[in-house]
């Protein structure tokens, strides 16, 4: 019996991809000039200000105003009307030195026998569908959101993307538990407010088709190439316009 497999994914411009993306830029500084570092960030962003709280010990200073600013600017966000830009957004540190009750559990004078701060469980597998081992619908989720930004950065077509977006795409399986074909595929993008809703959206959901889409096909093998057939289902902004994203929009 088929069945459909759906996978999302969210663009370096979303608000929780953006929050990340800090926190792991403020780790590499502290790893890239002191390798035993130890370090617990998170960030919370929303309109135009940056938390970031979390312990660290570590022989090195990082200024992490400095890093934060650099991520937020080199994902797109360096524009006023975003109501949230790199330059201009308040940045809160509320970073302090880690508990020496959780660095004597981390570190011991074998460095062979080294423990943990804190603990966690996870599971998952492996998938044959494409090379890196994700799950096809996966794989193309994350290439949606990928061009996408590149296409912006660009700065030829689709002039009107902004930095925050979303995928989803659905996959038909068939009896054999092998992909068939794409069945559904879902962008939501953030965008600037160039025209009347109905003309505005139409154009959107056109370009998604005719520009953003064959690039993405042209990147994956030609088995999957084949997938993307006439019959898939189009949902582009299905909510109407969205101006208003990005931490401005979800905190």
């Amino acid at each position: 019996m088929g069945y459909l497999f759906t996978s999302e994914s969210v663009s370096e411009g979303h608000p929780d991809k953006v929050s990340d993306q800090i926190s792991d830029a403020i780790l590499d500084n502290f790893l890239a000039y002191d390798a035993n570092s130890k370090v617990a960030v998170e960030t919370l962003v929303t309109t135009g200000q940056v938390v970031l709280a979390g312990e660290v010990h570590s022989n090195t200073y990082v200024d992490v105003q400095h890093v934060a600013r650099e991520v937020i600017n080199k994902i797109g966000y360096t524009k006023s009307e975003y109501m949230f830009d790199g330059n201009s957004c308040g940045v809160l540190s509320a970073i302090h030195e880690q508990s020496g009750d959780i660095r004597q559990g981390v570190e011991r004078e074998d460095k062979y026998e080294q423990g943990a701060g804190d603990q966690g469980m996870m599971f998952g597998y492996a998938s044959t569908e494409t090379d890196n081992y994700m799950p096809l619908s996966l794989e193309v989720s994350h290439l949606l959101v990928y061009e996408m930004a590149e296409v912006r950065r660009e700065g030829k077509e689709m002039t009107y993307l902004r930095p925050d977006s979303k995928s989803q795409v659905t996959i038909e399986y068939g009896d054999d538990n092998k992909p068939k074909l794409i069945n559904t595929i879902v962008v939501s993008t953030q965008h600037d407010d160039f025209d009347d809703d109905e003309p505005m959206l139409a154009k959107i959901k056109e370009d998604v088709i005719n520009i953003l889409v064959p690039r993405v096909k042209a990147l994956l093998p030609a088995n999957v190439q084949e997938m993307f057939t006439d019959d898939i289902i189009y949902h582009v902004n299905p909510t109407g316009k969205f101006v208003i994203g990005g931490p401005h929009g979800d905190t």
